[in-house]
């Protein structure tokens, strides 16, 4: 039998041995201080009296004190090892858990003494298990350096003039910085850093201390704390001594044929590394720590082994289960998309395959555009009739789009509405086929610098643009609401006529409905009516598109954006700005020298008309067309909205021209 016959065994065993170990070790824990007084009694060496844990002399049983903390009794002296110096223990403070040593080397007839080892400070590991860890009580450090040159105007260099030459300077350096490397001039090379005890700065700082303060430091010794639960990367040398000691004992056992060993060897693995840990440490929170982790890798053991042994059942059914519900998904989609475009065939534009959508474009070759929606492609139909062709991107293929564009406007034939050639709908690949429009949409003319249209001809344009909205509101069998009227959204053809487009937020309501339900926000932010946000402006209805052509038509008289997100939020606000300036004019505030142009002045008026807050106060599309096809002469002043009050006055003086003007004749 091979051991992984017995590995799944050792889950349920090694839960019942770390449990009956920690009942066993929390009757032990309490007794275990008392057994260790009466098997380790306090013992003396040199000067030094009542000395016990972790201190121990080198004939000790091996369960008193620690090995590191053997002491050496020679001359009335205590010595101990750290790292590989000897050095003498001159007092031991088991209410402050320190003892103090001084450097066996440094004596009193030692003249320029120097330390002979390095102690660097926060050194990470034991040298040997005869040495403990350097972790001084004392937060200062010298630290001597040899120098190429000599060093001028630092005061943290005190010189060691009994150790230096004329090629070779010796300093030693006793603040804070001396730990750090960079901090020391160049051209110099490390000598040994030492620890410094009962340390107690001079008011002129620590720079004050000279080569014979250090010496006297250096004699006096330094505080070392004990034992070794205050240094906790030694945590880290019982762990892996126990770990490897561990292990061993597991490959002794498992390489035996014996059955019951190779068992024992991996159910006992947990509670032999916890018997090394409870051996090697004098502090309980140690051992816990040991139990808490070794009780983790058994509980992380035994997930793994559940995880793969469900993973051979629960990850395959899982995922056949989630491909099944996407399937599910998709066919309810699809299927309510296919279900509409059989209705549309007699009625709607041409229906083309996904291959035929790729031979049109030339394999996607001439890309018009990009947005939130999908990308735009030219398209050659047969007889050289272009197309632009949309391909609608997938996390927008759950169909919505696609059936209120193709619902909206797949039967409509008017001058002023762009006209849907065809679609495709494979899966979820979907593609509209519009009518190709040379010139673009009308937002690249009205901002360009260039200025290209006349006031008659954009006149035109918003006529054409209003007599295509007031078609969809009133000259089909079902009300379509636009909901994004917008320059982007105006189409120009050949001859510069404009065209509605993109019916993507569009939605149909039958025309004597007075109350629309819109579940969210529909548009373009400085587009959106107001009662699109809140119902407490008016109920939604066909006069939120006159608000959009309102804020459309200002922009094309102005040249100007109503919502640019780089201006200031301290910058005036645009149609409030326009309000201001013909109020102004009407009262003869604005000299003539300024030169309003009254189709300029007329499409204001409109857009101010349009934009009114509440919808009952705005015109019905037909009552605008009226309105653009008259004269100035007979239109009034709207009334001032809310948000033209003083603060909106621009900072502007008045000899500055309007912007308004903008746009050649």
């Amino acid at each position: 039998m091979t051991n992984s016959v017995a590995f799944p065994r050792s889950i349920i065993l090694q839960t019942l041995v770390i449990s009956s170990t920690l009942s066993v070790l929390l009757a032990k824990t309490g007794a275990e201080d008392t057994l260790r007084q009466a098997v380790c009694p306090s013992f003396s060496c040199g000067h030094l009296q009542d000395i016990k844990h972790p201190f121990r002399l080198g004939g000790d049983p091996p369960g008193c004190g620690l090995q590191e903390y053997e002491l050496v009794c020679s001359d009335s002296q205590a010595i101990i090892h750290i790292d590989t110096g000897r050095y003498l223990v001159t007092n031991i403070s088991y209410s402050d858990s320190v003892f103090w040593v001084v450097d066996a080397s440094l004596d009193n007839s030692t003249i320029c003494p120097i330390p002979q080892r390095n102690q660097r400070p926060y050194i990470y590991g034991l040298q040997s298990a005869n040495t403990i860890l350097l972790y001084p009580d004392s937060g200062q450090w010298a630290a001597f350096v040899s120098c190429s040159r000599m060093i001028k105007n630092n005061a943290i260099y005190r010189p060691v003039a009994c150790r230096s030459t004329n090629t070779s300077f010796v300093y030693v350096l006793t603040t804070v910085l001396s730990y750090w490397s960079k901090h020391v001039e160049p051209s110099r090379g490390y000598l040994p850093m030492t620890p410094l005890g009962s340390w107690h700065p001079r008011p002129n700082g620590f720079a004050s201390y000279d080569y014979e303060d250090v010496v006297k430091f250096m004699r006096t010794g330094f505080a070392v704390r004990f034992p070794v639960y205050f240094a906790p990367w030694t945590y880290s040398r019982i762990i892996n001594r126990c770990l490897n000691d561990s292990m061993s004992n597991f490959h002794e056992k498992m390489s035996s044929s014996n059955i019951l060993n190779q068992t024992l060897a991996i159910v006992g693995i947990d509670m032999h590394f916890l018997r090394c840990v409870n051996d090697h440490s004098y502090q309980t929170k140690l051992f816990w720590a040991a139990v808490v982790m070794v009780s983790a890798i058994s509980i992380v053991k035994f997930i793994i082994v559940f995880a793969i042994l469900s993973r051979l059942v629960f990850a395959p059914l899982s995922v056949l289960t989630f491909l099944a519900y996407k399937y599910w998904l998709t066919k309810i989609s699809v299927d309510a998309v296919e279900r509409f475009l059989q209705m549309q065939l007699a009625l709607g534009p041409t229906r083309y395959a996904y291959t035929d959508i790729t031979a049109i474009t030339s394999h996607f070759k001439e890309k018009l555009g990009q947005g939130g929606y999908g990308s735009v492609y030219k398209g050659v139909l047969p007889g050289d009739v272009h197309v632009a062709i949309k391909m609608l991107v997938s996390s927008m293929s759950n169909g919505e789009e696609f059936i209120s564009e193709v619902s909206s406007i797949g039967s409509i034939h008017h001058v002023n509405v762009v006209r849907l050639v065809g679609f495709c709908s494979e899966e979820m690949r979907r593609a509209l086929v519009y009518e190709y429009m040379p010139h673009g949409s009308l937002e690249k003319y009205i901002f360009s610098p260039e200025k290209s249209f006349s006031w008659d001809k954009l006149n035109q344009i918003a006529l054409g643009i209003a007599r295509g909205i007031d078609y969809l509101h009133r000259g089909c069998d079902m009300q379509i609401l636009h909901f994004d009227i917008k320059p982007h959204n105006i189409l120009l053809d050949s001859d510069f006529t404009p065209k509605i487009a993109d019916f993507g937020l569009a939605k149909l309501y039958p025309r004597d409905n007075s109350f629309l339900p819109v579940s969210a926000a529909r548009g373009t932010v400085g587009y959106i009516a107001p009662e699109m946000v809140s119902r407490s402006f008016g109920a939604i209805s066909s006069k939120s598109d006159v608000y959009s052509f309102g804020m459309l038509l200002l922009e094309m008289a102005g040249g100007l954006r109503n919502v640019d997100p780089r201006a200031s939020r301290s910058q005036t606000y645009y149609p409030a700005w326009v309000y201001n300036q013909l109020c102004r004019q009407e009262v003869g505030e604005i000299s003539e020298a300024v030169g309003i142009h009254q189709v300029e002045r007329k499409l204001c008026v409109v857009a101010l008309w349009c934009i009114q807050m509440k919808p009952d106060e705005r015109p019905a599309m037909s009552e605008v067309i009226d309105m653009l096809e008259a004269g100035i002469d007979g239109l009034e002043m709207p009334p001032e909205p809310f948000f033209c009050g003083d603060e909106y006055a621009p900072a502007a003086d008045s000899s500055v021209l309007s912007e308004i003007s903008s746009f050649s004749e």
